[in-house]
């Protein structure tokens, strides 16, 4: 587990997706700091399961939690069950999400439909049901998990990027929206970060080739990611608001 101060101590997190890869490091990262942490999964139960008694036997409070979030109902249940055994959720990490690589004349209409119904509406289902608590209680954290193809767009992968770039256009609008009530909103977009996702992606070759492109010389952990999160998720991070964080060891897509 990721160790840290208890900077996050009383506070209540829901991370989606987080049963592996990226999620499941920050949900280590924002244990490690004090939070009691809400895991969410869609397919992935053993995963999650695991994770939350690794969680528990650290001392932490966690909780794991199936949903679909692209699903409106299944996000209010979630968000109910959580309220129930956790509290209001205080902070909230936005990185459930799904990928997609073709040409955009081999995109079916399904194909398109689901990456926005899970990496743009999820988000958007997620942060509208959070944000009640926060605005009354005058302080909340948003933190997106986006991709650096919605930043700089990537052939064959132009559905996948419009899905991440609409996440960012969502992140800074927000930003401005609740800012006033003591929330901050922001985005992370990683480049190349080693997952399960990006290995099942690429071939051999295909990722000696793109490794040779990052200017750092190594990949991208999705610990990279959760230290970024955790201070954007950071009371004491009050003044960065709106902003889109480029993890991405110097490279562009």
């Amino acid at each position: 587990m990721m160790t840290t101060s208890a900077t996050l101590k009383g506070l209540v997190c829901l991370i989606t997706g987080a049963s592996r890869g990226i999620g499941r490091a920050i949900a280590r990262a924002v244990s490690g700091a004090g939070a009691a942490v809400a895991v969410n999964y869609h397919q992935s139960e053993q995963a999650a399961l695991t994770l939350e008694d690794e969680l528990i036997a650290g001392g932490a409070q966690a909780m794991a939690i199936k949903a679909d979030v692209s699903n409106g109902r299944l996000v209010e249940d979630m968000f109910l069950r959580v309220e129930d055994r956790l509290g209001p959720v205080d902070l909230l990490v936005n990185n459930a999400g799904i990928a997609f690589k073709g040409l955009l004349t081999d995109t079916r209409d399904e194909d398109w439909a689901r990456l926005m119904a899970v990496n743009l509406t999820g988000p958007f289902l997620c942060s509208r049901r959070a944000l009640p608590a926060m605005i009354s209680k005058r302080f909340g954290r948003i933190v997106n998990i986006a991709s650096m193809q919605g930043v700089c767009g990537a052939s064959c992968e132009a559905a996948y990027a419009a899905s991440k770039g609409g996440l960012i256009a969502l992140s800074k609008s927000l930003a401005s929206e609740v800012g006033p009530s003591g929330i901050t909103v922001n985005a992370i977009a990683p480049g190349p970060v080693l997952t399960d996702m990006l290995c099942r992606d690429m071939d051999e070759g295909e990722m000696g080739d793109l490794l040779s492109l990052l200017p750092v010389g190594r990949w991208g952990q999705p610990e990279d990611i959760a230290r970024a999160c955790l201070f954007l998720l950071s009371p004491q991070n009050s003044f960065v608001n709106g902003s889109v964080l480029a993890l991405d060891g110097g490279w562009k897509a």
